[in-house]
């Protein structure tokens, strides 16, 4: 038999709300609408006399659910957190007070807004089951896999043995460093500015090796990963064809960039001997190994060499790359450097566009390459021919606009980086039909090849954002991927160059390892870090239409032998896209279900047509639109009163049964704030919005049927800084329905 729901409401007078607000009429709603019992009003809930006067009516009350009547719920949460409860927030300042002016003729609807809040909070209440969490007995795997052993690989594997987890770093090659290893000298980062300083590759192998929390397997790929947080298993396969397998608790991507293929800029030679990019020139300057650096072609001295910078990068021609990389100025003025530091009279030259020097040193770094004697030439290569004794460079000399041709001993090209991500799984997905055109944006090719060997449902890499990088926002969720438990770190995640890639790895370490104890909790991941929920479902209604499998962005769903969805709750990031997604309704949480907020929606007081009071239903991103609507309360930006927001956790997990319903009891309008969607997208749950969008533009064939206006729901993307658009928006509906009338629906 299930226990007895009972619950206690708390309302705050402090911050105001007593001066604007009848509490006592509060009170009253809560006990007689909402059934709760204790209900309570305190002068500053709060304060630690408010927190314990709660907390001893949990005790004594026996209570199940808590109801607090104060702030908005993303304010005070430390203070109402009741660990054994659940708790619903109705937002009377940010929600109320602070959006409505402060005068007579606002006092009635002011105080009617508070109402519907209490009565939406205890409707919530009613519908919401404290989490249980992870009933099972599972210890997490404190181990840390790390793909990839070049500098972030390693440093990746470091930081995670000095938090006091074991790492195991899988590196395809026979020795660590990747491209760094391969460099002569690294980019100078601090004072004195021209003292180049080894590539530091081999103090981090030492390192490596006398670390016992670290092992290492060379010659080694990643050849099928099954699991999840807490609980991976990968086959590491060596050349030779053995393979063993390993358990880990959370993965780190590290598998670095390639080089992008000079060989695809016929305008400036490749065949060339004598031409080559900036990791031939490594090449070069480590076989004269301190001495005279000597070209390709005829083991001559170079005495001349010319840089010409975003060589096939920065363009939107065909085969280009269409981003800068980050690295490469700097290391052309490290390589410049070189030549310098064997001879001054030697002539380095450097062909540039824009200069780009990133980092804290950077202008220092660029103006010891001046020092240096390295020549710096605003211009613009266009064709590299063989000269009489050299490459033959043709350029436009943007500053002199001049046409120019000179010969060099060497000409080193700076080519960009292309990410060794794996699959493009979504490309895969999203392939033309034999005979129909493909899309016409133009991309660079990516490597093909799997990184991880994932055995999801949905792929066998981590899905990739734009330019073949890993999916990994830099905004909403840094070093996360949609693969719950899996970080990307390094050139493989955007472009960097090596010290931006050491600090990428320790980044991604403390997230793996932060995901290794929230599995080992049971809890779930960023962004709703710590949440013991995860999806309920209910078999026997299940319709099998694999909505639910295809729009979960992580990944988290897969199938049965009969076909069924199957939830795994480590993956889960408890979005609830896939509730929003099921047309049966047959997926839910224990604290956030159709119920949840249906009901919410419905206990809102709807006047008839005849007194004049719309009602608009506002449903809110709880990552951003609902604190850019907060931070519009702390500015005193105001809104229409007929307003009732409901925060959801992703604009993805909007049931469209909620919309029915709230046309249903009569709402006038429907707005929905999502997060920004598209490349650039700023959704923490990364399809959500998008996904919302898609579903929401089929709404407006059901308005048409039931003869009302389109007008009457509106999908909005809100970013968190759009605190004037977002309360506009909301006022623009209210201008609407004046506009239009009130919903024929009304009852």
């Amino acid at each position: 038999m299930a226990a007895v729901k009972k619950i206690g409401a708390y309302i705050c007078k402090g911050c105001g709300l007593d001066d604007r607000l009848d509490c006592g009429q509060l009170e009253t709603v809560a006990t007689r609408e909402g059934k709760a019992s204790p209900c309570k009003s305190h002068d500053f809930l709060c304060s630690q006399a408010g927190v314990d006067m709660i907390a001893e009516d949990i005790k004594s009350e026996e209570l199940t659910h808590v109801v607090i009547a104060a702030c908005s719920r993303r304010a005070k949460t430390e203070a109402f957190n009741f660990e054994t409860v659940a708790i619903s927030r109705a937002n009377l300042r940010e929600g109320v007070i602070w959006v409505r002016p402060d005068t007579d003729e606002a006092r009635e609807t002011t105080q009617e807004m508070a109402d519907d809040y209490v009565r939406m909070a205890c409707a919530e209440a009613k519908f919401t089951t404290q989490p249980p969490g992870n009933t099972e007995d599972k210890t997490a795997c404190r181990h840390l896999l790390v793909v990839g052993g070049g500098i972030t690989g390693m440093t990746a594997a470091l930081e995670a043995a000095k938090a006091g987890y074991a790492a195991t770093i899988v590196e395809k090659s026979a020795q660590l460093g990747g491209v760094v290893g391969q460099l002569s000298k690294r980019i100078a980062t601090t004072a004195p500015f021209t003292e180049l300083p080894d590539n530091g590759v081999a103090a981090m192998a030492a390192e490596i090796a006398a670390n016992d929390k670290i092992t290492v397997h060379l010659n080694s790929t990643v050849t099928r990963t099954s699991g999840a947080p807490g609980r991976f298993a990968a086959d590491i396969s060596t050349e030779s064809g053995s393979t063993v397998t390993e358990n880990f608790g959370a993965i780190v991507q590290a598998s670095g960039f390639k080089p992008y293929d000079m060989g695809q800029l016929s305008e400036f030679n490749p065949d060339n001997a004598d031409v080559v990019d900036q990791m031939g020139l490594e090449a070069l300057v480590k076989e004269a190994n301190g001495g005279a650096i000597k070209r390709p072609s005829d083991g001559k001295e170079i005495r001349s060499v010319a840089f010409i910078q975003c060589a096939g990068q920065r363009s939107q021609k065909e085969g280009h790359l269409s981003y800068c990389s980050g690295h490469c100025c700097q290391t052309s003025i490290k390589q410049a450097m070189y030549f310098k530091q064997l001879d001054s009279d030697i002539d380095a030259v450097v062909m540039f566009t824009d200069l780009r020097t990133p980092g804290a040193g950077g202008e220092n770094f660029y103006r010891a390459g001046q020092d240096s004697g390295v020549t710096f030439t605003k211009s613009v290569a266009s064709e590299i021919s063989a000269g009489d004794s050299g490459p033959k460079v043709k350029f436009d000399d943007l500053l002199l606009n001049e046409n120019v041709e000179q010969e060099f001993d060497l000409v080193v090209l700076a080519t960009g980086m292309v990410p060794n991500s794996g699959v493009d799984i979504e490309a895969e997905a999203a392939a033309p039909a034999e005979g129909e055109a493909a899309d016409s944006d133009v991309v660079a090719s990516v490597p093909v090849e799997s990184i991880l060997n994932l055995d999801y449902r949905q792929g066998a890499d981590v899905p990739q954002l734009v330019h073949g990088f890993t999916d990994s926002h830099f905004i909403c969720f840094p070093y996360e991927t949609r693969r719950t438990g899996i970080y990307t770190a390094g050139p493989v995640r955007r472009p960097m160059d090596a010290v931006q890639a050491m600090d990428d790895a320790a980044g991604a370490a403390m997230k793996a390892i932060q995901a290794i104890e929230n599995a080992n909790l049971g809890r779930a991941a960023h962004p709703r870090s710590g949440d013991l929920s995860y999806p309920l479902f209910r078999k026997e209604g299940c319709t099998q239409c694999k909505r639910c499998t295809v729009e979960c962005p992580f990944g988290a769903i897969n199938e049965d032998e009969d076909r069924y969805p199957e939830f795994n709750e480590e993956r889960c990031r408890r979005c609830g896209t896939c509730m929003g997604a099921c047309p049966v309704r047959v997926i839910s949480f224990d604290n956030y279900s159709i119920d949840t907020v249906g009901q919410a929606l419905k206990a809102v007081d709807i006047p008839d047509e005849f007194d004049e009071k719309p009602r608009t239903l506002v449903l809110a991103c709880e990552n951003d639109a609902y604190p850019a609507l907060d931070m519009a309360a702390m500015n005193r930006v105001e809104y229409s009163a007929f307003t009732r927001i409901i925060p959801v956790r992703c604009l993805g997990s909007v049931n469209t049964i909620w919309l029915t319903d709230a046309l249903n009891s009569g709402y006038d309008g429907i707005i929905l704030m999502g997060c920004k969607k598209g490349e650039e997208y700023q959704c923490h749950f990364v399809k959500g919005s998008e996904i919302a969008h898609i579903r929401m533009s089929k709404i407006d064939d059901t308005l048409q049927q039931l003869n009302l206006e389109t007008e009457r729901v509106e999908v909005y993307e809100i970013a968190i800084t759009d605190v004037e658009r977002a309360p506009k928006l909301i006022n623009d509906m209210a201008e609407t329905i004046e506009k239009i009338g009130m919903s024929p629906f009304k009852f």
